[in-house]
Order: structure tokens, then sequence, then C-alpha cells
């Protein structure tokens, strides 16, 4: 691939990746993506052959970004694994929330599935990340069913508190409460009760 074709081909990512932040996940269409780049509307197909893969692409650009964010916030060695969960636990809502609509893409089925650029395997490292730290936290657990239930409820969490549906249920202001609530469920009492 040329320098001018990567550029466009970045170009396009780029665009669908300010779009998804500003209008959302349903205003990726090609032919949008094409007019915000100022190229013709089958352009995006030369480098895209699909509209799932150009999606991907966007997505795989959020996975890299939690995953920056989360190596930052987690890769203080001193801190002990639950100090490390928490910061991870916060960095994952913070991101869920602040970038509701690439999280929404970045966790659709149809693209995980597709396996198209690799977009499963950009998003199962920071799974390894979380069960690493569950079974740093909890050592004789099944480490890996223990942070796949975590991370259920805290996409749970995510999804409830962005529909407000949380706030109106628990008064709540600070998704923070919940959050250690459910790593308390998830690790046992943070003192060890």
């Amino acid at each position: 691939m040329s320098e001018s074709e990567r550029s466009l081909r970045d170009r396009l990512v780029d665009v669908g990746v300010e779009l998804v932040a500003t209008e959302g996940a349903q205003a990726l269409t090609l032919r949008e993506i094409a007019r915000r780049a100022g190229v013709s509307h089958g352009a995006p197909r030369r480098y895209f052959p699909t509209h799932l893969e150009l999606l991907s692409a966007i997505a795989r650009r959020g996975f890299a970004e939690l995953a920056e964010r989360a190596a930052a916030a987690t890769g203080d060695g001193a801190a002990g694994p639950r100090a490390r969960l928490t910061a991870l636990g916060r960095v994952y809502l913070e991101f869920a929330l602040g970038n509701r609509g690439m999280y929404e893409l970045m966790y659709r089925h149809d693209l995980l599935e597709s396996g198209h650029l690799g977009l499963r395997d950009t998003s199962l490292p920071l799974f390894g990340v979380l069960v690493d730290l569950v079974g740093r936290a909890r050592p004789g657990a099944d480490a890996r069913a223990v942070a796949a239930s975590l991370w259920a409820n805290l996409h749970g969490i995510a999804q409830l508190w962005g529909w407000g549906s949380l706030q109106l249920a628990t008064g709540a202001d600070d998704f923070a409460p919940l959050l250690r609530t459910a790593l308390e469920a998830h690790l046992g009492p943070e003192d060890g009760r």
C-alpha cells in the first residue's frame, strides 16, 4: 500500500472515529464517512471491501485507546492487585460513559464475530489483564470465570449508568460506590472480612 493510500485509509478511520464521537455509532455509514473525508462514496470500498471492515477498523482504535488508558492506570507494579483492579474498573467505566458511541461500536457482536482486522484479538488482551489481576487478588479462584463475571458487572453498570437507570434507582450521582460493591461481590471484602 502506497503512502497516499495509507494516508487515505487512515483518514477514513479518523473521520469514522470523529463521527462516532460526535454523532454515535448509528451515524457510521460509508457514504457519510466518505463525504466527510472528501472522497467519492465508493472510495472507502477500495480499502474496506465491506462496511463491517471499516467499522472494525474504527472500533480497533477504541480498543487501543482503552488499552492505553488501562495500562496507564494499572501500570504501577507497587500497587496491589485490588487497587489495580479498582483503577481498571474506573478507567473502563469512565471510557464507556465518556465515549458512548465508540463503546457501543466496540462491543457489537457482529464486529467481534466477523474476524475483520483481528478485532477479537484486539479486545482480548485487556480481558487477560483482568484475569491476571483477579487471579492475584483471589488466589485459588477460577480467575477466568470471576473476571468474566466482573466484566459483565462493569458492562452492566456502564450501560445502566449511561441510560440514567442506576442514578434513578439508587439516587447516586457517582458510580464509585457501585464499582466498590461490584469488586466486593467478586473479590470479597477489601479487608478480608
